[in-house]
This record gives C-alpha cells, sequence and structure tokens, in this order.
C-alpha cells in the first residue's frame, strides 16, 4: 500500500475518504476547510492513495481539539481503516509512521481518546492494547485517555476537570459538535429541524476554536449529545436515529 500526506497544497485534489468525494459536498468542503486551519497548528494527515476509509489524523496534543492535558505527546484524532482495506495490516503501517515521525520530532508518546468497549467513531481497545497503549485517565461517562510512551519517565496525559466529569447545566438536548468530524455538517441540521418539528428542546453548540475544545464539559468534542445535563454518546445520528432515541 501506498500512502500520501494531504497538505494545503494538494487538499483540494485528493480525496479525504471519510466522506464523500464531491469537494462541492457541504460534507466534504466543512472537513477541508477544517484540516487547513489545522496544518499551521502542526496536523498530519496521512491517507492511502486509493479511495476509501483508509488514513490517520494526528496533531500536536497542545493543540488538540480536547479537554486533555498531554504536553509533549502526540495525539491521534483519528485512525480509521474499514471496508476492504481491514484486515491487510494497514493500520499498523498508519500507527508505525505516526510513532516514526512523531519520534523524529521529539515527542514524548502518543495518546488517543477510546472507551471499555469498542464504540462508533473511536479507536478500538483490543487494539490500543495489543499496540502496547495503556489507559492512564477515565471520564465518568466511559471514555478513556489512552497513551503510548516513548519515554517511560514522561508524565502521562491526563483529562481536564470539565472532561473527567461530562456535564451541561442547559436543559433539553444539547450538542456540541466541531467540523473535524464531515458528518456534522449535512447531520446537524437535520436533527435541529426533527427536534424543532417534534417540539423538542434542542441547543447545538458548534466549537469553533481550539480554546472553546480544551475547555468543553466532555472528552470526545467531535460530537457530544447531552439531555437535561447527562452525556448520552458520541455517536452522530440522523433523524431516524433521534426519534428512535426520543
Amino acid at each position: 500500500m501506498d500512502y500520501i500526506e494531504i497538505t494545503k497544497d494538494n487538499i483540494e485534489n485528493e480525496h479525504i475518504c471519510c466522506a464523500i468525494s464531491n469537494n462541492k459536498d457541504v460534507q466534504v468542503a466543512s472537513k477541508k476547510a477544517w484540516l487547513v486551519q489545522q496544518f499551521d497548528e502542526g496536523l498530519v494527515f496521512l491517507k492511502s492513495t486509493e479511495r476509501g476509509k483508509c488514513f490517520i489524523e494526528y496533531i500536536p496534543a497542545e493543540n488538540a481539539w480536547n479537554p486533555i492535558n498531554a504536553p509533549g505527546y502526540m495525539y491521534i484524532d483519528c485512525l480509521w481503516v474499514s471496508g476492504s482495506f481491514k484486515g491487510h495490516g494497514y493500520s499498523n503501517d498508519l500507527l508505525h509512521r505516526c510513532i516514526k515521525d512523531s519520534k523524529a520530532k521529539g515527542k514524548n508518546g502518543l495518546c488517543i481518546l477510546s472507551a471499555e468497549k469498542k464504540k462508533p467513531f473511536l479507536a478500538d481497545p483490543k487494539y490500543l492494547k495489543y499496540k502496547g497503549f495503556e489507559v492512564c485517565d477515565k471520564a465518568d461517562n466511559g471514555i478513556l485517555l489512552w497513551h503510548l510512551p516513548f519515554d517511560e519517565s514522561a508524565v502521562k496525559p491526563t483529562f481536564k476537570e470539565c472532561a473527567k466529569h461530562p456535564h451541561t447545566d442547559l436543559d433539553g438536548f444539547v450538542l456540541y459538535y466541531t467540523s473535524q468530524c464531515p458528518f456534522n455538517a449535512k447531520y446537524v441540521p437535520i436533527l435541529e429541524q426533527t427536534a424543532k418539528e417534534n417540539g423538542v428542546k434542542f441547543t447545538s453548540i458548534h466549537i469553533q476554536t481550539k480554546e472553546q475544545a480544551q475547555n468543553a464539559p466532555s472528552p470526545v468534542t467531535t460530537y457530544a449529545l447531552f439531555r437535561d445535563g447527562k452525556y448520552l454518546t458520541n455517536e452522530q445520528m440522523n433523524d431516524k436515529k433521534f426519534l428512535k432515541l426520543l
């Protein structure tokens, strides 16, 4: 498998793997605009040259859009290999390249989010354990912070207090989300309309800066749905799933 790094110079002509290929689609445009902003912050987006879901996205933890304390670490936003790409060792390839690059940049190690059991849009904890990652912190909603240290003397990453105890004081359904996930550009408006049509109180909060993300009330910032202050899920929803939840 050959891989290519997405940069400002080639992003307009490259497929970004986890959304449809039409650059005019709102999902693709939203994700690419977010990526362009993050490249100056050290973000690396490495993907297969073949079209499909086979990529890794990582950034210096100080610039990650998550409420964590992990100075000197590299944070993996997403490692996604699915469909026909599964079972060929491509996850190992991508992770190895991330490790090699991070060591070359003098990082203390890697960190990533997962859960006690596999959840949609989060890394598989069994895979992380297999690759030598260890749990270094846990939030009340079961989201785990894992790390793979290069230097055993390095301080372990932790969640900030706002993420360790996920909660919001707002009533009704409250959704915190970013443009890191392209699907939000399409489905958040659908949820807003569905809630309105069914007389459901629904507040969506679009996190648009690193500072906002690093002080969010949830360890997962790409998509965090609450109801009456209580955290519900990180799984993106369409109108049918939301109506079922109601």
